[in-house]
């Protein structure tokens, strides 16, 4: 253990140097469109940037399945559980347990545009081939798309007058977007800060 941490550049006496040369980082930005009516949203852009090191093999790398499943799970996938508001269901028991009940992220919820960058010019020099791994790191980054329903939900009630925060839990689910968005409707059922009853 010692060779290898001194191979990497640490010092295990001192505590100092860098034992970790495989950390990969991300930025994504995502830009969506809402329907203020029904609370449906279509995701117009999603645009990544990773740092893989020297990618091994930028086909396989530039991936976008685990960004995807991040997706389903801030825009779609709401576990319901057996309890008091879910009587159909057995006590304690998962209901959504699978695709059968449950909205996963088809071909339509795919991007109109989806770019996939690796940051080009830095290397892991303590790596095979320079490289970095990676995996379930860009799962994260759909985080962006739930951050962008969020602003635009904001700016569809800042048209009507109300500039309050407002919580909008994960997933963002067509219902929970359509309850946020402030109109005639929906001010005569709750407040500006209506909370829906999560099943978790």
């Amino acid at each position: 253990m010692d060779f290898i941490l001194h191979l990497i550049g640490f010092d295990w006496k001192t505590g100092k140097g860098k034992p970790y040369r495989c950390f990969t980082y991300g930025a994504a930005f995502s830009e969506v469109e809402i329907d203020t009516l029904t609370g449906d949203f279509h995701t117009r852009v999603a645009s990544i940037i990773m740092d893989l090191g020297f990618s091994l093999n930028p086909a396989i790398d530039v991936d976008p399945r685990s960004f995807y499943a991040r997706f389903g799970l801030v825009a779609l996938e709401e576990p319901k559980w057996g309890d008091g508001a879910h009587k159909w269901i057995p006590p304690s028991c998962l209901y959504t347990s699978g695709p059968g009940a449950y909205k996963i992220p088809s071909i339509n919820d795919v991007p109109l545009k989806f770019n996939v960058s690796l940051l080009k010019g830095h290397p892991n020099i303590k790596a095979i081939h320079s490289s970095k791994a990676v995996g379930e790191p860009p799962f994260f980054l759909a985080s962006a798309v739930f951050l962008a329903i969020k602003d635009t939900i904001a700016a569809a009630r800042l048209e009507v007058g109300c500039s309050d925060w407002f919580p909008l839990d994960n997933p963002a689910t067509p219902e929970r977007i359509r309850m946020a968005c402030l109109d005639d409707i929906t001010s005569s059922l709750i407040n500006s800060d209506f909370h829906p009853k999560l099943s978790v």
